[in-house]
């Protein structure tokens, strides 16, 4: 007998999703930075344990943030949310426990008792690492108070609190079913999006006001050349000469900067030299461009 299935973790934009599946995993599924639109696909971390008895495999799907929609972009980003709402079999509703509950995740808390239909909701109450005692008992009792919500965890994703705990209640939410993905599968993302994500990663860890924004980046080709290098060839699209200006920077300073620092992180992904070409283009509007959004498979 094995159980697997889908367990969606929602959310406002960084309160810690990428962060939390990328530590259910083990390993870099998600990029992570402190910036809102860093996830912009829903991108699926894969968890399975093919040795215990019942095997069980829990995707986690890592969602855009939820938020107001401002262009073809974000509405995308917004349907997607929906969809995959609608058809996990549990839901993990992330919030910022330093932050406490606001506006914003109360009006998630409603959308998502709306569409609820008999699928759980777990409350995961993240970065508690960052509050005194007497916080967390209130912020779990707030979170305890949410209608949508069926259950509360405390934990801190980036030190690893409170994961155990969590990652049994899910398993044990899990319907019973075949593996859907071969045991060793991490992610469903395709070799160019993830390292396009990586190299976009270094972007918003670098940048500040719309930039991070109005960047996306596409890997164009993916070669083993003679010399045994991987080559990686990737386009950085911004909307303005002005970004790209920006990104580039004096004298070619920053796209060496973040260039440099991605390509330690594919070759850490992927254990291989590489060769990371990047080119940074110009394309007026591309958050509102159907067939770049297509193309970029953000759907």
């Amino acid at each position: 007998m094995t159980r697997s299935g889908f367990i969606g973790l929602a959310g406002r934009p960084n309160v810690g999703k990428s962060t939390l599946a990328n530590a259910l995993v083990g390993a870099k599924v998600a990029i992570v930075s402190d910036r809102p639109q860093t996830t912009r696909r829903a991108v699926r971390a894969i968890a399975t344990e093919p040795a215990l008895e019942p095997a069980w495999q829990m995707v986690l799907v890592d969602l855009p943030g939820v938020q107001k929609p401002r262009d073809v972009l974000t509405e995308r980003m917004q349907r997607r949310v929906e969809r995959e709402v609608a058809d996990s079999d549990a839901i993990v509703f992330v919030l910022n426990g330093a932050q406490g509950i606001g506006a914003g995740d109360r009006f998630i808390a409603t959308t998502m008792l709306e569409a609820k239909s008999d699928t759980p909701v777990i409350c995961a109450v993240n970065k508690i690492d960052m509050l005194k005692r007497h916080e967390v008992v209130e912020v779990l009792a707030a979170a305890g108070e949410l209608e949508v919500v069926d259950e509360v965890f405390p934990i801190s994703a980036r030190k690893g609190i409170g994961l155990e705990p969590l990652r049994e209640r899910l398993i044990e939410l899990l319907p019973d079913g075949p593996l859907m993905y071969p045991a060793g599968e991490r992610s469903d993302e395709t070799s160019e999006i993830h390292l396009a994500e990586l190299i976009r990663e270094q972007i918003l860890r670098r940048t500040r006001e719309e930039i991070p924004h109005a960047v996306e980046v596409e890997v164009a080709d993916l070669t083993r050349r003679e010399d045994g290098l991987y080559e990686v060839r990737a386009d950085v699209w911004a909307e303005t000469e002005s970004q790209k200006a920006i990104l580039i920077g004096k004298r070619g300073r920053m796209v060496r900067e973040f260039g440099s620092a991605a390509r330690r992180e594919i070759e850490t992904e992927i254990g291989e030299k590489v060769f990371l070409d990047i080119r940074v283009r110009v394309r007026p509007r591309w958050r509102r461009d159907e067939s770049l959004l297509d193309r970029l498979g953000i759907d």
